[in-house]
């Protein structure tokens, strides 16, 4: 596998790469990130993993400085999950001196966690746009955990004629149920315990639309109920669109929906959903 540190490098290598599938990443890897990997290896003729902690996506009072960086693990991973490539630049090569120019997401940002982190998902858009140009992959594989994230890349894919079809795949969890995330490296083994809430409050709710219900508020309060308890500090419950991510108004009959969730277990902040009466391939 070729470590490549400069965009030079990196067209260099794409020119003769064939169909490419890119599956940018913040490092820290985890199953998650190699069954994306695995994708790609398995649809494309090369598979190639950015690994950069992306300073514009985090806000001032958050996790950039303490996010877990491990890079000999990352490139061990993505070398036996069959990657070409690993793409691992400095913040400069991203980021060049001067560097002004920002990338700002339409309404489907606006809600969710473009209402909690003011700024991520310029940042977030920002960076893809950027890997998308200088990879210039045909594919990029997203998980469905940041689900947002997804819809927020596939919309601006999509409105900037980017030439990348982005593709999600579903979340890897752990054996309990625990979306696996970078972040829950930062859990004891207690907030661990209790973490496990968030996925089985979605996975009521997924039960609850499996047997006919179909009114958001029903959803929610399932999940607020299962996750009402010591050491979960919710931010939101969600029952929206899954096209546009608009809140879905109470009293409705919803004929899909994502229901998604954010909370703190201690120092981690995680994020978790379920999508219902759709699927990830109906999503490009």
């Amino acid at each position: 596998m070729k470590v490549l540190r400069s965009v030079a490098d990196v067209r260099a290598w794409r020119a003769g790469a064939g169909r490419v599938g890119l599956v940018p990443t913040m490092g820290a890897l985890h199953a998650g990130h190699a069954s994306l990997v695995e994708r790609a290896v398995r649809e494309t003729d090369a598979a190639i993993a950015s690994i950069f902690v992306n300073p514009t996506q985090f806000g001032p009072n958050e996790d950039f400085a303490a996010y877990p960086r491990k890079e000999a693990e990352d490139v061990a991973l993505l070398e036996s999950h069959g990657c070409a490539a690993a793409f691992i630049p400095p913040v400069a090569e991203i980021y060049p001196p001067g560097d002004a120019t920002r990338v700002t997401p339409g309404p489907i940002a606006a809600p969710l966690e473009g209402a909690a982190r003011p700024g991520h998902f310029v940042g977030v858009a920002t960076v893809v746009a950027k890997l998308l140009a200088i990879v210039r992959p045909d594919v990029a594989f997203f998980g469905q955990k940041d689900f947002q994230q997804l819809r927020v890349l596939q919309t601006i894919a999509r409105d900037l004629r980017l030439g990348a079809d982005i593709v999600g795949c579903p979340t890897v969890r752990e054996p309990d149920g625990l979306a696996m995330s970078s972040r829950n490296a930062y859990l004891t083994p207690e907030q661990r315990r209790h973490a496990v809430a968030l996925s089985r409050g979605l996975f009521r709710a997924r039960e609850l639309w499996e047997q006919g219900a179909r009114e958001p508020q029903s959803l929610t309060n399932a999940v607020r109920r299962y996750t009402d308890g010591p050491g979960i500090a919710l931010e939101y419950v969600s029952a929206a669109d899954p096209i546009t991510l608009t809140e879905l108004e109470l009293g409705a009959r919803a004929d899909s929906a994502v229901v998604s969730l954010a909370a703190r277990v201690g120092r981690a902040r995680l994020i978790d959903n379920v999508l219902l009466g759709i699927d990830l391939a109906d999503l490009r």
